[in-house]
């Protein structure tokens, strides 16, 4: 397999296709991290502010967001619905920048889409633990089955890999519709103030929802080219 004309090729693209969002993105929090937004609120002062005056459907804010906390990394930001807790990394908690405010705007997106209970985030979350074991126990049968020469065993695990891009599939109207939201709610709370701040964070937005467009397809490539596997075996 390692040895396969198209699975060079498929490495090869899908390189570039993550290689090129994660540079992207990087590029851009870098230039919009470096200019202050027109609030003046660091990025939790921004969330803090969000989950006093945005709507969370029948919740309260404190509610649907129940602590910030502050985590190791570089845009590792995240919110975890097990406890409705935003982890927030430091870069972004503690600027005043427009990255910084677009992105823990659209970490309370997630805690609004998951106050209100929509449909993409609870598929999303039901597919967690299945995606995060998925590409492991594919990975273990395809090689197997291309292993024995089992085309039985390669399909099956491409059919497992395809749990995970079904995750990547559906975490692309929950990623899109965190930023509608985030743009929604920092302009209805009056954050954005300046014209700068909108550019910057919708800039940063797309740039952020790029990288998830760019890990569907690279696995939706990825599962087309298992199952060629199974089909030439």
């Amino acid at each position: 397999m390692l040895f396969d004309p198209l699975y060079i090729a498929l490495f090869v693209v899908t390189l570039v296709i993550s290689g090129g969002a994660q540079l992207y993105i990087k590029s851009t929090y870098g230039k919009w991290s470096r200019v202050q937004n027109g609030s003046g609120l660091t990025g939790a002062e921004v969330i803090a502010h969000l989950r006093d005056q945005a709507s969370f459907g029948n919740r309260p804010g404190a509610e649907a967001i129940t602590a910030i906390k502050i985590v190791p990394g570089d845009l590792s930001d995240h919110f975890d619905p097990r406890d409705r807790s935003l982890g927030v990394s430091a870069g972004v908690a503690n600027q005043p920048s427009v990255a910084a405010m677009a992105v823990a705007a659209h970490e309370v997106g997630h805690a609004q889409q998951h106050a209100e209970g929509t449909v993409a985030m609870a598929l999303r979350r039901a597919l967690v633990p299945a995606a995060s074991v998925g590409p492991t126990i594919a990975y273990g049968l395809i090689f197997a089955g291309f292993l024995f020469q089992a085309t039985g065993l390669i399909l099956v695990g491409a059919l497992v890999f395809g749990v995970a891009v079904l995750f990547s599939v559906a975490t692309l109207p929950v990623e899109i519709g965190a930023s509608r939201r985030a743009l929604a709610m920092l302009d209805s709370t009056g954050l954005m103030r300046t014209q700068q701040d909108r550019d910057g964070a919708r800039s940063m937005l797309t740039a952020a929802a790029l990288t998830y467009v760019a890990a569907t397809v690279t696995s939706v490539l990825t599962l087309l080219y298992y199952l060629s596997l199974a089909r030439r075996s």
